[in-house]
């Protein structure tokens, strides 16, 4: 079997959880230089909005729309700080070789039921000390339910950049929410408020905080509902969250297809019919 497939215990955790866990899957030079290429995106994400793009506002939170990306601040409203930048993999080629790993690319081929992988969408979650917000609890299918086919194959995983703790807002899950299906969101709550999940329609009393050390790997769901408390201490908490597709699909936010693997073709326009 190829290396890196999932194990029986991996399959049952991930039918029974919706989420399972490999700690350290990276290492501690390679940690540095993605923390650094993280650094370069924040970095040139700024410099890009200072240039132009076309800011706005939605229930409150502030977005800046790039050339192929979109950035969130932080929710205070005299802050500056980025919070998310969706897609990173082009701001720089070490992170878009990420995008081929084979740590990541091998156990999907599994989660996505085809030997064939490609590249859903990408997050950079910067989570900065005193200041990185909380996540309320969500799942990502509804934000995807209308762009996406078939939602149960775009699993994610997120790649942990620092050691992440309770203190520092690591991710927590609900532990086998996501055999419920697409629950139900909020309603009254703005335009945003039908992306969070109605706290009725689970227990959380079943949250997992994932309390993992920098370089593990978090598989989870598209289904489990998940989120993360405020960074209230004075380390980084940043983390990749990658989503993976079966092959030849085009990504969400880019009109191209990126497949993934040690060898893959360059992305390439989708067809217009």
């Amino acid at each position: 079997m190829e290396t890196g497939r999932l194990s029986l215990e991996e399959w049952r955790a991930w039918e029974q959880d919706g989420f399972f866990v490999r700690e350290a899957a990276f290492e501690k030079a390679e940690l540095e230089r993605l923390r650094d290429a993280a650094e370069r995106c924040a970095a040139d994400a700024e410099a890009a909005i200072v240039r132009g793009g076309d800011p706005y506002a939605i229930d409150g939170n502030r977005y800046h729309d790039l050339v192929g990306a979109t950035v969130q601040y932080e929710h205070a409203e005299d802050t500056q700080t980025l919070r998310v930048i969706e897609p990173f993999h082009g701001f720089d080629a070490q992170l878009d070789a990420l995008i081929d790993d084979e740590r990541l690319v091998t156990p999907m081929k599994d989660l996505v039921r085809d030997e064939r992988v490609a590249l859903y969408t990408d997050k950079l979650n910067l989570k900065r000390p005193r200041e990185g917000s909380r996540f309320r609890w969500h799942q990502d299918s509804p934000y995807w339910a209308h762009f996406a086919k078939e939602l149960d194959r775009l699993p994610n995983v997120m790649l942990a950049l620092d050691d992440a703790s309770v203190s520092n807002g690591c991710f927590r899950v609900i532990r086998g929410s996501h055999r419920a299906g697409m629950l139900p969101g909020l309603e009254g709550e703005g335009r945003l408020g039908p992306l969070f999940t109605d706290p009725r329609a689970f227990d959380e009393a079943d949250q997992v905080c994932l309390e993992v050390p920098a370089g593990s790997l978090v598989f989870f769901s598209p289904h489990s509902v998940h989120g993360s408390e405020p960074n209230h201490s004075d380390l980084l908490r940043r983390a990749f969250v990658i989503t993976y597709q079966p092959g030849g699909r085009r990504m969400f936010k880019l009109d191209a297809i990126r497949n993934a693997g040690a060898r893959p073709r360059p992305a390439q326009p989708c067809s217009s019919s």
